[in-house]
């Protein structure tokens, strides 16, 4: 993939692309506004791009009962979900590959997404034997919460492995990390194992992703979580930035690096944890959405990381528009959608890469 192509007011002979990252950052919000529009107007019920336009004009009480309770208490609160859950992905995603230096590094590296995926399983098993207390306790909350809690359990337990003499080794961050997602993966399995058939279906429904029930109260749940991650970015962008030469490099250049890890992993446990227990494990979208915005703008984060989060809820929104429509009435998990399209292009991008490397062997 090319670089974007600008006016000649947007380009610079010094190589600073900051008028390029502005300029994505514009396209991002006017895709994410349009997306939005397509997700509020989508559905098996008769509400149409026609129907919302009188509601946002202020002119609902055209519409029948039923059409403005759609789109008050399933659409809204749908839309709002999918912006969330994409933008903490994408930030998120953004975020582990600068913190990594490696553009095809994923959420699920610091065990956020085998540990949430462990206690989700554990919720739907024993939420009707022994964990039902809390399950009557919590209601609708029980499951995110137990998907929330098992992300940063793991999260926690990765740090404390990797973590030697004040210093958090990313080496052994990755390698704990793939040892810890074996082992959940393998609990998850021996849980999936003793489930019967509706709790069968109710895992493999949340193991693939899905917006719906969305409500409010999810929203709100999800929220200050996603905002975290947002509001630490100024923080962060500059260090990633530095991070980039290597550690003892950001170090010489005063970057306080060890502070800058245990920000970036506890951020991005927060949010994938969060959006992951309220949408289930939804593929590729902290993977690609990054690396291809990488390709356009450039690697410097003060626009990589606000671009991925507003990419990655445009892409999300897109993604659950077809998948309320593309077998209607009934409804496709979201994670099918994203991996049918998530997967083919980083398979591209792999091969890409593959190709760089083979052409600087040959020179």
């Amino acid at each position: 993939m090319r670089a974007l192509t600008l006016p000649a007011r947007f380009r610079r002979d010094d190589g600073d692309r900051s008028g390029q990252g502005v300029l994505c950052l514009v396209l991002l919000l006017l895709l994410l506004a349009l997306a939005c529009l397509v997700s509020l107007g989508s559905g098996p019920t008769g509400v149409n791009l026609g129907h919302l336009w009188l509601y946002l004009t202020g002119r609902g009480e055209a519409l029948a009962v039923q059409e403005r309770v759609v789109l008050e208490a399933v659409r809204l609160p749908r839309t709002a979900l999918g912006i969330l859950v994409g933008a903490g992905l994408g930030v998120s995603g953004a975020m582990m590959q600068g913190l990594f230096r490696n553009p095809l590094a994923d959420p699920g590296v610091v065990g956020v997404t085998s540990g949430a995926a462990l206690f989700a399983v554990a919720g739907i098993v024993f939420g009707h034997g022994v964990l039902a207390p809390v399950s009557m306790a919590l209601g609708s909350q029980f499951l995110p919460l137990m998907a929330f809690f098992g992300g940063l359990l793991n999260t926690w337990l990765l740090y404390c492995i990797a973590t030697r003499g004040n210093q958090t080794h990313t080496t052994t961050l990755v390698l704990s990390g793939i040892a810890v997602g074996a082992l959940s993966a393998a609990l998850t399995g021996l849980l999936i194992f003793m489930a019967d058939d509706r709790q069968l279906r109710d895992i493999t429904f949340w193991s693939l992703g899905s917006l719906g029930g969305a409500t409010f109260a999810r929203v709100l749940s999800v929220l200050p979580f996603v905002a975290l991650v947002m509001v630490v970015i100024p923080f962060v962008a500059r260090g990633l930035d530095a991070l980039i030469l290597g550690d003892a490099a950001a170090f010489h250049m005063g970057i306080p690096v060890q502070r800058l890890k245990r920000l970036v992993i506890l951020a991005v446990a927060a949010a994938c944890g969060a959006t992951v227990a309220v949408a289930g494990s939804i593929g590729f979208v902290g993977i690609v959405v990054p690396h291809l915005l990488r390709l356009m703008i450039g690697p410097a984060h003060r626009f990589l990381l606000p671009a991925s989060a507003i990419g990655g809820g445009a892409l999300l929104l897109l993604a659950d528009s077809v998948a309320r429509t593309v077998v209607s009435p009934a409804e496709l998990p979201i994670g099918i959608i994203t991996a049918l399209f998530g997967a083919p292009v980083f398979l591209l991008l792999l091969l890409r890469r593959k190709g760089h490397h083979h052409r600087g062997d040959a020179a």
